[in-house]
């Protein structure tokens, strides 16, 4: 037996790591897809340094493997997260997907690994029926959210105020057709009112269109659902037409982000919205994560940052479970649904539930400043596990049509 047939046959010590690495003891290979340029590439950077913050915390390694992650801008396109995504599996050969910012790139990038079998973890992409009424079994919302999620609270609380009468107004994409679906239907079925939407395109220059008509509505307060540059705009024209000091305005948890306020003034001020983490929290984890996050970035962290963060974390603690074999999508899959957080920022413990989306404490939080002069989030009410059904049983609510700009949950 010549010595080509002794490493064929697996005899002597040269074939043993062909077989090791066949086992999975190479890199774990993650691809992010963020949006780094687009209406919300301040967001999309965030994802980056959140995300790449906690794998620099533990040395890149995760299940006793190096950890690589490729990057990809999608740009804020679907068509461009679709190509991007294609490029990370099936050129880069990265073992899971993380990632994307807006709800229609999400549901390109999650249709798109429903045929591949992909792994395909969401902290931010909050589409509802990606853990609804259309899951896919590899996509999974880790440290994330459904969008209608945190706009039922708010809508408790508009109505505590004394409220009855409110409008909407929001980009219009899936994302804030469901915010504005979740904030509509509870806020009806409380009693109150809401009496006019207004519905406008990303990266929407002029508001004043939308802001003459609110000035006359006769409404109590308004909500608004906006990201990235849009909800800069939003803010800074509602101040400027003198609406702020006469009508109330609601933000979703993305309007009052740290990615839209640190840069803006007392425009900014006293506008509330709902979110699962305030950066003004005073939990001492939160406040922890918050104090390493600036010392490393030199700003406070965004939702963006922390959910990539937490995300990471989660995917990091399921892939000890399966001793780092991320090649087992099955294993990790099912680990990191059985997961529950427990060292989070956010200072309690995380589940998913039985549709794969987690189960939080919700807080009102109110954009103050701090005593460094920072505009932040700061907590002024709780509600403890919300889900994202919250007051509906699952099944039931699941059989109404999903929200859209026809269906605002009022029938």
């Amino acid at each position: 037996m010549n010595r080509r047939t002794l490493l064929l046959a697996g005899a002597g010590g040269l074939a043993a790591p062909a077989l090791v690495r066949a086992q999975g003891t190479g890199p774990i290979r993650i691809g992010l897809l963020a949006p780094l340029t687009g209406v919300v590439a301040s967001g999309g950077r965030e994802i980056v340094e959140g995300f790449q913050m906690y794998w620099e915390s533990v040395g890149k390694r995760a299940g006793g493997r190096e950890v690589e992650t490729t990057v990809e801008d999608d740009a804020s396109n679907p068509d461009t997260a679709l190509q991007k995504a294609r490029r990370l599996v099936e050129q880069a050969n990265v073992h899971f997907l993380f990632g994307n910012l807006l709800a229609n790139t999400g549901l390109a990038v999650a249709n798109y690994v429903r045929n591949t079998g992909t792994p395909y973890f969401i902290p931010v992409i909050a589409a509802d029926d990606l853990t609804q009424r259309s899951r896919i079994p590899n996509v999974v919302r880790v440290a994330g959210y459904s969008a209608s999620q945190f706009s039922r609270p708010m809508a408790d609380w508009a109505f505590k105020q004394g409220w009855r009468r409110v409008a909407t107004v929001s980009q219009d994409y899936t994302f804030g057709h469901e915010q504005c679906g979740g904030f509509t239907q509870k806020f009806t079925e409380l009693g109150g009112r809401v009496t006019q939407q207004f519905w406008h395109p990303l990266n929407t220059a002029d508001f004043s269109p939308y802001l003459g008509q609110l000035a006359n509505a006769g409404v109590d307060a308004v909500f608004a659902m906006e990201t990235g540059a849009d909800a800069t705009r939003l803010i800074q024209q509602y101040n400027s037409f003198g609406l702020k000091r006469r009508i109330p305005l609601m933000g979703s948890m993305n309007a009052t982000d740290q990615s839209v306020i640190r840069t803006m003034g007392t425009e900014a001020e006293g506008v509330v919205s709902v979110a699962h983490f305030a950066e003004g929290s005073t939990n001492p984890a939160t406040q922890a994560f918050v104090a390493e996050y600036e010392k490393r970035h030199q700003k406070l962290p965004s939702l963006y940052g922390f959910s990539h963060y937490s995300g990471a974390l989660w995917v990091a603690e399921a892939l000890k479970k399966v001793e780092g074999r991320a090649e087992d999508r099955d294993a990790l899959l099912k680990a990191v649904r059985e997961t529950e957080l427990a060292g989070s920022p956010l200072g309690e413990t995380v589940r998913l539930d039985g549709y794969g989306n987690p189960v939080y404490t919700a807080y009102v939080r109110r954009v103050e400043r701090n005593a460094r002069g920072q505009l932040w989030n700061v907590p002024i009410a709780t509600y403890p596990n919300v889900d994202q059904f919250w007051s509906y049983e699952a099944e039931a609510y699941m059989r109404q049509p999903s929200y859209s700009r026809s269906f605002q949950g009022v029938r």
